[in-house]
């Protein structure tokens, strides 16, 4: 369930990628990528050595190029660079160089044949060909730049009906999981549901809401989004202002969600009942959606209408039932009515209501029955997730 990255590549070196090219053209596509990404790389024309000379088939040393872009001699070589970037041209000059992970060819000529050979020979992971695989591109040195490693465990929590306490219970998710020491962002995806910053006594609290995101597109820094949000009870928040927008751009959403995965720990969005093309977008990213329903049949019927509409972009969907009036239905009925797992059971708590409006956030209350069955969800998908090491 939750994506890690592999274990045993080389190390980070600063997060500056390595570049391999003596062609001026492709070298100057290539910084400029680079910069696109937030990132300085070193610039060889041949293989560096662990001391950071230079050697190719010719045995001549390696140079930086004129006027400080490239990294110095010494500080970088093949075997320590967290990405390396070869240009076609000089792809014979590293064929003696050790295999290693994270090795990409670019190139710029879409018709040479034999491209995908040299590709074999100096074990590179893929080809990318320029202009078109740019954004593919800058994507791969950005991670290298932040630090990419395992992404968020990403849960979705979304109501079946009017009033089942779907943003309560993502609110007390996210509080837990925070308490229990995971980076946690919690995203407020329902731009009608009051703001979370309220539900958390943060709306007064100082840094970006979704109006100040919603022309984002591309690749979102995932270092800037968390440093940019209100810092809320130990975790960060993205919610909504107090103005008028209340729609989220499909290719917003997608940015800023995968973001948020990359910076790992815990993300936690809270999700509206109408699935449109942003709402989409999240649940595409999301490992696992919990649709929250309260154990009466009126609630069922409206609940799999929603069911409906979250599978069709949810991988792993589960029921929470919440709260069971007298005569209701349990929650193994529930459950099967709707034929969807059980995630589990959360009883009404009494004072809840009372607390939030005292300023305590849901789950904040440690011996509550919300907060209960959150350390328990964590404790169950958390632990198994990082052990079954799935990776992206």
């Amino acid at each position: 369930m939750r994506p890690v990255a592999p274990e045993g590549g080389p190390g980070p070196a600063g997060g500056r990628p390595l570049i391999v090219t003596e062609d001026p053209m492709l070298l100057d596509d290539l910084l400029r990528l680079c910069a696109a990404a937030g990132a300085e790389p070193y610039v060889h024309h041949s293989v560096p050595g662990p001391s950071g000379g230079g050697r190719d088939g010719d045995g001549a040393g390696a140079a930086g190029p004129p006027g400080g872009t490239a990294g110095a001699a010494g500080n970088i070589g093949w075997e320590s660079a967290p990405l390396v970037l070869v240009g076609d041209d000089a792809a014979r000059r590293v064929r003696g160089a050790p295999r290693r992970p994270a090795v990409l060819l670019v190139c710029r000529d879409v018709d040479d044949p034999l491209v995908w050979q040299r590709a074999v020979e100096i074990g590179a992971e893929e080809v990318l060909r320029l202009p078109d695989a740019e954004s593919l591109l800058v994507d791969r040195i950005a991670d290298v730049v932040e630090g990419a490693g395992r992404s968020a465990l990403a849960v979705g929590v979304i109501g079946g009906s009017g009033g089942a306490g779907a943003s309560t219970l993502a609110c007390a998710l996210a509080v837990r999981a925070a308490r229990a020491g995971e980076r946690t962002i919690l995203i407020d995806g329902d731009p009608l549901g009051g703001g979370m910053d309220v539900l958390l006594g943060g709306e007064s609290a100082e840094g970006l809401r979704w109006p100040d995101l919603a022309g984002s597109r591309g690749r979102v820094g995932a270092g800037a989004l968390e440093e940019s949000l209100p810092e809320l009870h130990a975790l960060r928040v993205l919610s909504w202002d107090r103005g008028d927008r209340v729609v989220v751009p499909p290719a917003a959403m997608r940015s800023v969600v995968a973001a948020a995965r990359r910076r790992g720990g815990v993300v936690v969005v809270d999700l509206p009942r109408r699935v449109d093309e942003a709402v989409a977008e999240a649940l595409a990213q999301l490992d696992l959606v919990l649709l929250v329903v309260p154990g009466e049949l009126r609630a069922v019927a409206a609940a799999g209408r929603v069911a409906a509409g979250v599978r069709m972009a949810a991988r792993d969907v589960r029921v929470v039932v919440r709260g069971r009036p007298p005569g209701g239905l349990d929650a193994e009925a529930v459950a099967g009515l709707l034929g969807v797992p059980l995630a589990g059971e959360v009883p009404v708590e009494v004072g809840l209501p009372g607390r939030v409006a005292e300023g305590e956030p849901p789950g904040g209350h440690g011996r509550g029955a919300l907060a209960r069955f959150c350390d328990g969800f964590w404790r169950r998908v958390l632990v198994p997730a990082a052990e079954r090491g799935v990776t992206a």
